[in-house]
Formats: C-alpha cells, structure tokens, sequence
C-alpha cells in the first residue's frame, strides 16, 4: 500500500483516529507495514523506557497485608498472623514468607494506593487487564467485541514485533470465574490481534508448541503458496485446539508463515535448552517455568507477555482468592502455596533479567484485581477489597527501591496519593513510548483513549 491509498484508507490515523471498518478494510498484514510511519508521526519524540512488558496476574485478588502492605501495629484481627521483614530498602517491608523478594526490592516500585469499586473476579478482572472499567460490577460480565481489548493487542496494533515475532504472548490459563474473564483477547481490534495463546503446562517435560512446528515434508517451496500454509494451518487446527487458526493468527497470512519459520521463536519456546540450574532457581512449578518462558520470550523481542498465575481463582492449588480454603484459615495456604511461588519465582525473574542487562528495558508489572479487606473474616480469611490495593513494578523505566502512595493504617483506603487502574494503564501505554490520549475506535465508532487514566510520574525514573 503506497502513501497514498494509506492517506485515502484512514486520512486522520496521524491523530490515531481509524474505524474499526477501516482497519478491516486494510487487513492485517497490510496493516502492519501501514502503521509503522504513521505511529512513528503520532509517537514522535516520546521516550520509549521499556520495549517490553511482563504481565504478571495475580488471579483471585493477593491480600496486601500478607504480601507488601503489611500492618504490623493494628489490631491482631487486621494485622493476621504473619510478621514483617526487612527488606534492602530502608522503611520498606514486605511479609516474612518473601524474604527472596526482600532481596531484591532495591529494583522495585510498590504503589500502594491502587482502588477501584469492582468487587466481582470477572469485572475488577477486565479492569486490571485492561485499565478500562467495565459497564457493571457484575459476576456474570461475559467476554465480548463490545469490551475494550488486553494491553498486548493494543500493542499489537500500534507497536508490534519485529516481523517472525509474536507481539502479544499469553499462557498457561484461559482465567475465569464461572465465565471467561474479558479483556484477554483483541475485542473489537480483530482476531488478528489476540495474543499466541498457550495451556500447555511449561513445566511439563514435553512441552512444546506443536503449530509451530512444521512437518518434515513441508519444503520452504510449500511455504511460499498461500493455500498450502493455509491448508496446514487447517489441519493443525483440527487436533490442536489452541492453535495458530483457533488463535486467529490465520487471518494474517504473512504473520503465520513468519511465525511458522521463525526460528528465534521456536527456540525461546523451547525451555530444554536452559541449565537446570536456571531452571531450578524460578522454581519447577507452571508459574516458575512461565515466569523463565517470560525472560525468553522479551529476549527474542515478544513487546506484551501475559503470564497468568492460576486458572482458578482459588484453592489448594489456585489464586488468592483466600476467604477461607474449605472452612479453614488462609494462612496455610498461604505459607505453603501462594507466597512460596511468589518468593521464588518473581525474584529470580527480577535477577536473572537484570543480570542479563534486559531489566532496563523490560517493565515488569505484578497485580491482582482488587486486594482483601483488612478484617479478617469468621472463617480466618479475607475477604473482596478493591478500595485499597499493591501493585509492584520493575524495570523498564520505573524508579528502584521506591514507595508510592500508602494506605491508612489498616489497610481500608489509600491515605495518600490515590491511583485507579486507568493511571496505571496510562502508566503502562507511556513507558512503551505510547500516548495514553492515542484513540482507537470501538464497534459504534466512538473513540476511546488508550487510557483514560494519568501517568503516575512520580515512579518514572
């Protein structure tokens, strides 16, 4: 597509404003080379800190006085049972159960002063994965084009990967709470956007990705005719449910064949080339191995990477949705699942990215949907609190060692410098060197901001 057919296709994208209809009208893998110069107008002169993002999602909703807003001095049925420990940070603690992440916070920004008012898994889900509030707070908010796309298919459409490279990478759950939780596909940007999505288990000895692997007798002639790597891709589809065509990823042609042939991709899939040791210090679990599967990916160019920490919202081996666990208090569960998996594998994410130089440029962003309420219930739990909550970034252009906002003195609302997802979304959108008043159009034709939130400047380094 020449200057001018761009200029006839969508005349005011300098300004980001295009129809979804023209995007389709465009396609996919015109679209790609389209926006490069046009993005390159829109985002000129802005500061691009991080070139990539690491999405760590804490489905369930982390209790902030059992991980990184602890409360020490309030009165036992707020502050729980577990103690505060020291970090390398003086004044900053995070929970005794963490004393690997203790070692590392000098990397780490913690806004404590996050709040919402959506008390439903699924609504306050969309929230955090979108930084766009849902319609209602409703348990039953079902997946829809009509919802505002994940971060990483916002990405995928204005600053994608490096041709052969995945923009949007997301693994191992689909995250639901009696339905599918919204915002982790493209919505109303196409299919063409949704992540490269895997359940597959990367902690599994065979794990691997079979739509990307061609078979022997498919020659690079083959892949040059458009319906011979159609008709393969069809065929994968048939036994393999989360492949190329079931992501969508078929619908742009050129995308599919690069990602068929890349071989940088399939080697950053490929977990069996890492030393054992390595493997070991992220921990021999789902969440440590996508956590190390995570560094792979960003150091072979993957710009969005959601790494969903539980499928389910709960139990012996979910999120922390931690109410209680059948009738008993949460601090076992607690103890001896949850806080174990953070403690290994986030800091050895942290270390093993700045030890090989990728930290300054890769932001990573760890977050629930809402936090717990500082009352500890009947059952020995907490219970839904989006009104004060933690979030923790590293790297990629964040401040390291640094607390942003607090909350009261039990943890009940933010005492100081209050943030809704929306200024963390904008947060985001800004470090990429994207501009959250950038506009995309929904299915009406209305636009919307990337983010209607304000960058929080004051953990920008």
């Amino acid at each position: 597509m020449n200057a001018a057919s761009r200029s006839t296709a969508c005349p005011d994208f300098v300004h980001t404003r295009c129809t979804r209809r023209h995007l389709l009208q465009i396609g996919g893998a015109s679209l790609l080379g389209w926006l490069a110069p046009q993005l390159g107008q829109a985002a000129s002169g802005r500061k691009v800190r991080a070139r990539s993002v690491i999405f760590l999602h804490q489905w369930g909703g982390p209790g902030q006085q059992e991980t990184f807003d602890m409360k020490p001095n309030a009165p036992v049925a707020i502050r729980g049972e577990f103690r505060p420990l020291a970090t390398r940070v003086p004044g900053m603690q995070v929970c005794e159960y963490l004393p690997r992440m203790a070692q590392v916070m000098q990397k780490c920004t913690l806004i404590r002063s996050l709040k919402h008012e959506m008390k439903n898994h699924n609504s306050a889900g969309y929230y955090s994965l979108t930084g766009y509030a849902p319609p209602t707070d409703d348990q039953r908010l079902r997946d829809s084009r009509d919802l505002f796309p994940a971060y990483g298919s916002i990405v995928d459409a204005l600053a994608p990967a490096k041709p052969g490279v995945p923009t949007f990478v997301s693994y191992p759950h689909t995250i639901s709470d009696g339905s599918v939780t919204p915002g982790q596909h493209a919505s109303f940007l196409g299919k063409a956007h949704d992540p490269l999505f895997t359940r597959q288990d990367p902690n599994s000895p065979d794990f691997r990705l079979p739509e990307l692997s061609l078979p022997a007798s498919i020659s690079p002639e083959r892949l040059e005719n458009r319906r011979e790597v159609l008709r393969l891709i069809d065929s994968q589809a048939r036994w393999q449910e989360h492949s190329l065509r079931a992501r969508g990823i078929e619908e742009t042609y050129e995308r599919a064949l690069n990602m068929l042939t890349s071989p940088s991709v399939k080697k950053a899939f490929d977990l069996a080339q890492e030393p054992e040791k390595v493997r070991k210090e992220y921990g021999r679990t789902t969440y440590g191995q996508g956590c190390l599967l995570a560094r792979r990916l960003v150091e072979v160019g993957v710009r969005f990477v959601n790494v969903y920490f539980a499928a389910s919202i709960g139990g012996p081996t979910g999120g922390w949705d931690t109410h209680s666990f059948d009738g008993k208090p949460m601090y076992p569960i607690l103890k001896n699942h949850l806080l174990p998996l953070t403690n290994q594998a986030l800091p050895a994410l942290l270390e093993d990215l700045s030890i090989r130089g990728l930290l300054d440029t890769t932001l990573v962003v760890w977050v629930g949907e809402f936090g717990r309420t500082p009352r500890i219930n009947s059952n020995g739990g907490r219970d839904h609190w989006p009104t004060c909550y933690t979030a923790l970034l590293a790297g990629g252009g964040v401040k390291g060692g640094h607390l942003h906002g607090a909350s009261d003195r039990i943890g009940a609302y933010p005492a100081s410098d209050p943030h809704r997802p929306e200024d963390l979304s904008a947060t985001i959108f800004h470090l990429l060197g994207l501009d959250p008043k950038t506009e995309v159009r929904d299915p009406l034709d209305r636009p919307l901001r990337l983010s209607p939130g304000s960058v929080i400047d004051d953990v920008i380094a």
